[in-house]
């Protein structure tokens, strides 16, 4: 293999390779490195490269396994959504207001992945603060997505999952709080992993909805997200929502046996909201995990239909008390020349922030604000044990739970920025899996007019491996994973 193709390795190929000896960390780096300065300029997935970070831990790996010690993901390169704060290294959140903002410490994602031998090449642009659909209210302008660059790779870690699927780097991590991993994966045709709320610290993580997000990994195969979640799972104490279970080696485990496997059908999901081709990818991807030995069952979510509503509820409310500490004072932009404190606090938010986020800023304000807290707030807080009990039925009945990802293939940049609902309505199959703190994983599952589309598979709290295994079998059946957008090949 020469270093030209190197980039077409995933994660595990690339470590089976770096054991074997037949190219060393600095030269799969550089190799990537060379992509992100000729490719990223029309994908924008960028906001920061740190090339020569990059390089120093890579030789480092270098060392370490020549000296017979290499670390779980010894030289394997990587990237950080730019919510995750890095030591030394700005992180933006994809806002003005945080434009300058360097980090005095490492995520606990990112120092557990780092301790594993991992190393960073840089960190990918957002929707700002976590909040869009599209990548498109990132203050560093929207990404492309490589299979159509008018098109959008997702939201709001749609510069993960461009970067991924344009093979700049084989993997990247994300956050999901409604959908924010498996919608982009399921748009760029990459595997979008988000784990059990708790199983992953948030530490480090700048918050947009606490109850609800979620650190995960966008990669191109199942295995590799396996990989990743070995390293960055576990107990943390600096995490208050961290939930002390034991860490499986969950690629380890991957054994692609699903005979006797249990997979929910949720009729729901495939109302006249869905695109038909896509729902018929999704069926014939279900099919395919039949005819490995799955049972297929009708199973019933009677309020899932009322996640969106109740997501745009609970997240701004917690979004209004989470960014309330971004007021010109401590950190972050201050507008110049303020009149007064008062003058200071509006303008620098005003100036600051987004219209995407003011919109959610103000919505959580008023559903918080007394007179229509009980009215909107309370009522959406029990709509969502509904929902989760829903589940727990469910799962007395299933395994897993499967059905479209994302209602269309990608849409074209600028095609839903005037209308909110339309754009919110893109994570409608993704939300419920927030609102009950469950796993869910999206998977390549075939093309619509050229756009890869997804199936999403959802399972009980902490049956991580459970899911990885479904979806690792119908990648052992299926080769849409392994597609390549032709200019980026």
């Amino acid at each position: 293999m020469t270093t030209r193709d190197l980039h077409t390795l995933t994660l595990t190929e690339a470590r089976s390779a770096l054991d074997r000896g037949q190219f060393s960390a600095v030269e799969l780096v550089d190799a990537l490195l060379g992509r992100i300065e000729a490719l990223n300029p029309a994908l924008n997935a960028f906001v920061t490269v740190t090339a020569e970070e990059a390089r120093a831990a890579a030789r480092a790996a270098d060392e370490r396994r020549a000296a017979g010690r290499p670390l779980l993901l010894d030289g394997l390169p990587i990237v950080h959504k730019d919510i995750f704060c890095t030591q030394g290294v700005r992180t933006t959140c994809g806002s003005r207001m945080l434009e300058d903002f360097v980090a005095p410490y490492d995520a606990t994602v990112v120092a557990r992945l780092r301790d594993a031998g991992a190393v960073m090449l840089g960190k990918s642009n957002m929707d700002e603060f976590a909040m869009g659909s599209s990548n498109e209210t990132s203050f560093f302008g929207a990404v492309a997505n490589p299979w159509n660059h008018a098109c959008s790779p997702g939201g709001s870690s749609g510069g993960s999952s461009a970067l991924v699927a344009g093979r700049l780097a084989p993997a990247a991590t994300g956050t999901d709080t409604g959908g924010s991993i498996r919608q982009p994966a399921a748009l760029t045709g990459t595997v979008g992993l988000k784990p059990t709320y708790g199983r992953v610290s948030r530490y480090g993580m700048i918050a947009f909805a606490s109850s609800l997000d979620q650190a995960g990994v966008i990669t191109r195969s199942v295995e590799d997200a396996a990989l990743l979640l070995t390293a960055m799972a576990g107990f943390d104490e600096r995490d208050s929502t961290s939930i002390d279970e034991p860490v499986p080696d969950y690629a380890a485990a991957l054994d692609g046996d699903v005979s006797g496997l249990r997979v929910g059908i949720v009729q729901q999901h495939f109302d006249a909201g869905l695109d038909a081709a896509t729902g018929d990818a999704v069926r014939a991807a279900l099919g395919v995990l039949e005819s490995r030995g799955a049972i297929l069952k009708d199973v019933d979510l009677p309020n899932i239909d009322l996640s969106v509503p109740t997501y745009y509820v609970v997240a701004p409310a917690e979004a209004s008390s989470n960014l309330s500490r971004f007021d010109g004072v401590r950190f972050g932009h201050r507008a110049a020349d303020p009149e007064d404190l008062l003058d200071l606090y509006c303008r620098s938010r005003g100036e600051g922030f987004g219209a995407e986020v003011k919109r959610r800023i103000l919505t959580g304000t008023y559903v918080l604000s007394a007179g229509y807290y009980d009215a909107y707030y309370l009522k959406a807080q029990r709509v969502r044990a509904l929902i989760a009990e829903d589940f727990r039925r469910a799962f007395g009945q299933v395994d897993v739970i499967a059905g479209p990802t994302a209602p269309t293939p990608a849409f074209e940049l600028g095609a839903k920025t005037d209308d909110p609902i339309t754009m919110y309505l893109n994570d409608i199959y993704t939300i419920g899996a927030n609102l009950a703190g469950l796993p869910g994983l999206s998977v390549p599952c075939g093309f619509v007019d050229g756009q890869p589309v997804g199936l999403h598979l959802v399972a009980g709290h902490f049956a991580e491996q459970t899911l990885l295994n479904a979806a690792h079998s119908y990648q052992q059946a299926s080769d849409w994973h392994t597609a390549c957008p032709e200019a980026y090949a």
